[in-house]
């Protein structure tokens, strides 16, 4: 025990320390509370009888802030300043990263980029991608671990254990993600996308989701310029390892190959957190007004849908209301709508995906009909028994076929095949008794000649007495 505790002396256990790798892996940047809601969310329904919200937030934070010193100590995890709140953040080292990639099972080059001076301009920004990230897992507490704190604690924990589900785990999401317009996924050009958040999470139905997150502080126009560089970036192709050229994300990502009608680039959402100057809802309507070309899509009147062929689906929401209704709910506005829809609605075109079942349906009707057509046509045609009146079976119809292997012809074409085989039985029984007959045609012949052969020889003994 003394060994471990010099080698960690905050006492931290391995889970918990492995847990702050995850979390700061993913987020780069992340305060103790930040990465106990995330890796530990029954500990926000502990301790709720302590004196203030700072005592609480204190003790629940403990064991994480423990974990994070002693990964310090082993030159894993650096101070990374603190929030224009006063939370002080942790940030991984060089040596952390690639510690975290193997927790997370992920190459170096998937890791993202490391975060520089995030703590001495309060972090705010990396912050608000740490809370869209939460807001989005939505992360359960273990009611199991709650339940001897005080009843409203419980009731608390309940409900968010009950609450509708987030989209994916911790693992599901990678943080400042480069979008490479030239150069290397590595080494990417000047002028190349940065993701702010990466989510695939195609159990979820979210195969692929690009994040942008805005303390409403940059000009819209600064924004509508990201989907610039996203544009250059997802029409960017090269080979894949199979020498087949393709769109250079789907040589990263798995995503649902583009169908017959359209090919729709991967989706990307806008969070608005009104930190700073700017409303939020008038930030919306500017980036969509500036990003039109690269969202509006072509109606189609036959069907009564929006076509987004090489068009990126853009949505948008705020944090605040990310947190309150969170993926399933009504907080996302997809540019071109005039309504809010659940995140897997607003990325969809149900009126599209309406118009092509009902196509689909049509398809298969018409596909039916030709068969029962066909099928009454060939009915129409099928022989009938000139003996008992029966249609032929589909096997005698087959039998009765023209086929130049004269051995192979079926005698009787005109009779179905019971009666074939009671006409082949009568014909066999009549050649049996015409065998018989002309048997006994000659046994009677050769008697006749017999009796005259004997009755002349009987003649010439008394002629020559």
């Amino acid at each position: 025990m003394a060994g471990k505790r010099k080698e960690n002396e905050a006492g931290s256990s391995n889970d918990l320390r492995a847990d702050v790798l995850r979390v700061l892996g993913v987020l780069k940047v992340a305060t103790a509370d930040q990465i106990q809601r995330l890796s530990s969310p029954h500990l926000t329904y502990r301790h709720t009888t302590k004196a203030t919200p700072a005592k609480q937030k204190e003790a629940r934070t403990a064991s994480h802030r423990a974990a994070v010193n002693d990964l310090r100590h082993h030159g894993l995890a650096v101070d990374g300043g603190r929030t224009r709140g006063g939370e002080e953040t942790r940030l991984l080292t060089k040596d952390g990263l690639a510690a975290a990639a193997i927790d997370l099972d992920r190459e170096m080059e998937e890791m993202g980029g490391m975060p520089k001076s995030a703590g001495r301009s309060g972090a705010s920004h990396p912050m608000t991608v740490n809370e869209t990230v939460i807001a989005l897992i939505r992360p359960k507490p273990n009611l199991n671990k709650v339940m001897q704190e005080p009843a409203e604690a419980v009731a608390a924990a309940r409900a968010a254990a009950c609450a509708p589900d987030g989209i994916g785990t911790l693992a599901s999401y990678a943080t400042d993600v480069a979008l490479p317009v030239k150069g290397t996924w590595k080494n990417p050009a000047i002028g190349s996308a940065r993701a702010d958040v990466v989510l695939t999470a195609p159990q979820a139905g979210v195969p692929l989701l690009f994040i942008e997150v805005d303390n409403c502080t940059e000009e819209a126009v600064l924004i509508a310029r990201k989907f610039d560089k996203y544009a250059r970036f997802f029409q960017r192709q090269e080979k894949d390892t199979d020498g087949i050229e393709k769109p250079m994300w789907r040589t990263r990502w798995s995503a649902p190959a583009a169908d017959e009608y359209e090919r729709v680039h991967p989706p990307v959402l806008l969070v608005f957190h009104e930190a700073g100057q700017r409303s939020a809802k008038n930030q919306m309507a500017r980036v969509a007004d500036l990003t039109r070309p690269h969202w509006q899509g072509r109606w189609h009147p036959e069907g009564g849908y929006h076509s987004y062929d090489r068009c990126i689906p853009i949505m948008a929401t705020t944090l605040e209301e990310l947190r309150e209704h969170g993926p399933a709910g009504p907080a996302f506005w997809r540019f071109g709508r005039d309504h809010r829809q659940p995140l897997l609605d607003a990325i969809g075109n149900a009126r599209r995906d309406a118009y092509l079942a009902r196509r689909r349906q049509a398809a298969r009707e018409g596909e039916r009909r030709r068969e029962e057509q066909m099928a009454a046509e060939r009915e129409a045609r099928r022989p009938v028994c000139a003996d008992c009146g029966q249609k032929f079976t589909d096997a005698r119809w087959e039998a009765i076929g023209y086929t130049r292997d004269w051995s192979k012809r079926t005698s009787h074409p005109h009779l179905c095949e019971d009666c074939q085989d009671r006409a082949v039985a009568a014909e066999a029984q009549a050649e049996a008794d015409e065998r018989e007959r002309q048997e006994q045609e000659r046994l009677r012949q050769e008697a006749e000649e017999q009796a005259a052969a004997q009755k002349a020889g009987g003649w010439l003994s008394r002629f020559r007495t």
